[in-house]
């Protein structure tokens, strides 16, 4: 299955993004373009997906953006890699959980070629990484599904700031933390984005 690949260098406006999903989404219902798996950065912004609650926003001063993705409140900005994707289920025997399988499995397998182990957990979308017994997330999933065509995505925390975390619930689990991968390990990652889309999209079209 032919999967476009887009890379946007420069920070992309959360409604622009959503928008061009969608419009992305109907065509591809419409057969009039490939999948898509893009990856981008965003400006800071808190968004809420379909079950936040608003308990879980600590900083009422904070600016909260209201979006239909599944989960709860995130925060995205700089340092963090963001992979969104247009993926056409029925192409995939209708499986939404083995697709969040796939996400799950090509974000752990990209992190473990740089030698961090990290591992999903059935309650608690994600992945995450034991840190001395303390168990802190490092990537966040949120996806809708519209047509058997799923959208939205994950973002990986690399050297992203982590006290923006300090103002929400992030993703209404309070018992667990917030990590990077330069606090887990201090190395380059300058290949992340291109090993990312290479193990994605071959899990994709295993």
């Amino acid at each position: 299955m032919k999967i476009e690949i887009k890379k946007s260098k420069n920070p992309i406006n959360y409604e622009e993004a959503v928008k061009f999903m969608k419009d992305r989404l109907l065509d591809l219902d419409n057969n009039k373009c490939n999948e898509l798996v893009w990856t981008l950065k965003h400006d800071h912004i808190y968004t809420a997906g379909a079950s936040y609650k608003e308990s879980e926003i600590l900083d009422k001063s904070i600016k909260i953006v209201k979006t239909n993705r599944g989960g709860k409140i995130t925060y995205h900005g700089p340092g963090q890699l963001i992979c969104y994707f247009v993926i056409d289920l029925k192409k995939r025997d209708r499986d939404i959980r083995k697709f969040i399988t796939i996400i799950e499995k090509s974000i752990i397998d990209t992190l473990k070629f740089y030698e961090i182990d990290t591992f999903a957990d059935k309650k608690n979308i994600g992945i995450w990484y034991n840190d001395k017994s303390m168990i802190k997330k490092v990537a966040a999933i949120g996806i809708k599904v519209s047509k058997w065509i799923a959208y939205h995505g994950f973002s990986i925390n690399i050297d992203n700031d982590l006290k923006k975390y300090s103002s929400i619930i992030p993703c209404g689990v309070q018992d667990k933390g917030i990590t990077n991968l330069k606090n887990i390990k201090d190395q380059n990652y300058r290949g992340l984005e291109s090993k990312l889309i290479e193990v994605f999209t071959a899990n994709l079209n295993n």
